[in-house]
């Protein structure tokens, strides 16, 4: 599986002159706010699932602890999204480009034909004019998304909301700990079973992947921050309905353990992204796994791709 089947990059694009000051640290807050503060401790990162994706370095399971941080209890929302560039004038990378990537199905169809597409996954268009505010691009907008999770951005766009509200994007220890929810090595962050009792407790694809989503759990696109119940730490749709960034840069060689707050490779080309989206699917993509991973280029914008935030908390 290509590790980019679930949000591809802008390859070796230049990246346009940045054209406003970076926002000033701590300077602003955000309607929807919520915080959950977590105490750390040790627990099992990473696993080794049958079903697995070759290459993406969801093992060697290894012992990890952590200090006590505070997480987001819900992905960044456009609402709150828009009040920060509302203070700021911050204008998204997608933004700088010109254009993000858009699922091909959302599109109409003279606008899905203009658009060019990437190699190997073809799902995918590249979409003039399609960002934040516009996640399909001209003509489309957020009516009834406020509270769906901001997508299009790319991880400077999340650091530079992260610095904004005086907050900074999770570890991805501290993104995985915080999507278990106290479970130790289960595969979702409610147990093993994926519809417990026949129930839906995610935001991921049904039916045949590209071609036709049942939407039996609701949703086709991206779905509220709070669709689905939360996990015992009080965390929302931690598995699918968007990518989360995180801080770390991506690698797979992890060692055995044990870890103290891990913080990733010290340099790399692509950031890690957890959780999964509303366009898993087993026959193609089963990353919705609670330790399932992927990654992609810090100034790549996609439909499926969000994240939250975290706060640090002293001892005691």
């Amino acid at each position: 599986m290509s590790s980019h089947c679930c949000a591809p990059g802008r390859s070796s694009e230049a990246a346009p002159a940045a054209s406003e000051p970076p926002p000033v640290p701590g300077s602003g807050t955000a309607p929807g706010d919520s915080k959950v503060a977590l105490p750390g401790g040790s627990f099992r990162m990473g696993g080794e699932d049958v079903d697995a994706n070759p290459g993406d370095g969801e093992g060697p399971v290894r012992e990890v602890t952590l200090g006590p941080f505070e997480i987001d209890t819900r992905c960044v929302t456009n609402e709150r999204f828009a009040a920060f560039v509302d203070a700021t004038g911050y204008r998204t990378d997608a933004e700088r480009f010109g254009w993000s990537y858009v699922f091909a199905r959302f599109l109409p169809g003279e606008l899905r034909k203009e658009s060019p597409r990437p190699e190997g996954t073809p799902w995918w268009c590249g979409v003039q004019g399609a960002y934040w505010a516009a996640p399909e691009g001209p003509g489309s907008g957020l009516d009834g998304r406020w509270d769906h999770p901001v997508v299009h951005v790319s991880w400077g766009d999340a650091l530079a909301f992260c610095r904004w509200e005086g907050s900074r994007l999770p570890t991805e220890a501290e993104w995985e700990y915080a999507a278990r929810g106290g479970l130790d090595q289960k595969r979702f962050p409610w147990g093993d079973e994926l519809t417990p009792g026949g129930e839906h407790r995610c935001n991921i694809w049904q039916g045949r992947f590209p071609f036709r989503n049942t939407g039996e759990d609701g949703y086709v696109g991206t779905a509220p921050v709070d669709a689905f119940p939360p996990n015992a730490f009080g965390l929302f749709n931690t598995s699918g309905n968007v990518w989360e960034w995180c801080a770390d840069w991506w690698g797979t060689d992890h060692g055995t353990g044990p870890h103290t707050d891990p913080t990733g490779p010290e340099q790399g080309t692509a950031r890690v992204m957890r959780g999964g989206s509303y366009l898993c699917h087993d026959s193609y993509c089963n990353r919705y796994r609670v330790a399932a991973r992927t990654a992609n280029s810090p100034d790549s914008s996609v439909g499926n791709t969000g994240f939250r935030c975290v706060r640090d908390r002293r001892h005691g």
